[in-house]
């Protein structure tokens, strides 16, 4: 099963903390997506995850 980006498809970069403010993903993150394990995009998603809340 592939997991699925959470690219909103309205990138707004904080400059400071060089994240995404739409999809909350790294610069880093958002470049490796593509190359990416399951696994690695899962963590990502749960650092999103508890970061939100």
């Amino acid at each position: 099963m592939t997991v699925a980006s959470p690219c909103l498809n309205i990138c707004t970069l904080d400059r400071e903390s060089r994240t995404c403010t739409a999809c909350l993903r790294t610069l880093k993150e958002i470049g490796g997506w593509s190359r990416m394990s399951d696994a690695e995009k899962r963590r990502v998603l749960d650092r999103i995850a508890a970061e939100s809340r």
